[in-house]
């Protein structure tokens, strides 16, 4: 096996450069500039999937030829709400389930692990574990992660931790040489960008309320971006699906 990259994309534009740069899998999000990553339509959908027929996209309709879903529900208290997320879990079946960065905005980290790995049927968790503003190969996030990644391999194999937030080729390297020996095996990212949009009319003091790149801005996956770190997660080779 080799490390897997998950490229998250909001477009059919960055679907295909993620793919021209070889991202091994899909996680397909709307307003992922602005809005973080929300729920995508199912036009663009099967939009990114014409144009990506091949590559694995996680997402969240379970019957348009999706590896797997991906939600993330909490209660009031910061805690997993497990209710709910089993139901959910229970009507994706048989796909994949991942359990967003929800999991960073609980209040305890291992506890919600727990509360995760008691769901039959949860795929993997992303998580940079961090404060704002921390990125997922910082010392703090790199701890957490091995935490997990240990109680994971030690007791619950069949979850996959997933880091994300500030994957790229500057920090992927420190990242995986951390946490490759506590059993890493998959890696998340953007790659993304703004880029100046097409309109030539720009009247000026008139916003949406968005402000910055984002007012007259486009948000674009980089092919550049994607296939640094493609290129270093792949330098380290293989590994067997028992090892770490």
């Amino acid at each position: 096996m080799s490390l897997i990259l998950e490229v998250c994309v909001d477009s059919t534009e960055s679907a295909s450069a993620a793919v021209e740069a070889g991202a091994d899998r899909l996680e397909l999000c709307g307003n992922l500039g602005l809005g973080g990553g929300t729920t995508p339509s199912l036009g663009l959908l099967k939009a990114v999937r014409r144009v990506a027929p091949t590559v694995p996209i996680m997402t969240c309709f379970r019957e348009n030829s999706v590896q797997g879903v991906v939600f993330g529900v909490l209660t009031p208290e910061g805690d997993v709400d497990v209710m709910r997320t089993r139901r959910l879990v229970l009507e994706a079946s048989p796909l994949q389930v991942c359990f967003h960065r929800a999991f960073d905005m609980t209040r305890d980290a291992m506890n919600a692990w727990h509360q995760l790995s008691n769901i039959h049927g949860i795929t993997r968790i992303l998580t940079r574990q961090a404060g704002q503003g921390i990125t997922v190969a910082s010392a703090s996030s790199l701890d957490v992660l091995k935490t997990l990644l240990d109680h994971t391999n030690d007791r619950d194999p069949r979850i996959e931790i997933l880091p994300g937030s500030g994957v790229n080729s500057s920090t992927v390297d420190a990242l995986c040489q951390a946490l490759l020996p506590h059993g890493l095996r998959e890696v998340h990212m953007s790659g993304g960008h703004w880029i100046d949009g097409a309109s030539v009319w720009r009247r000026d003091g008139m916003g949406m309320g968005v402000g910055g790149a984002g007012e007259w801005g486009i948000w674009r996956t980089r092919v550049s971006a994607i296939r640094a770190v493609k290129e270093i997660i792949d330098s380290f080779g293989t590994f067997n699906a028992t090892e770490a």
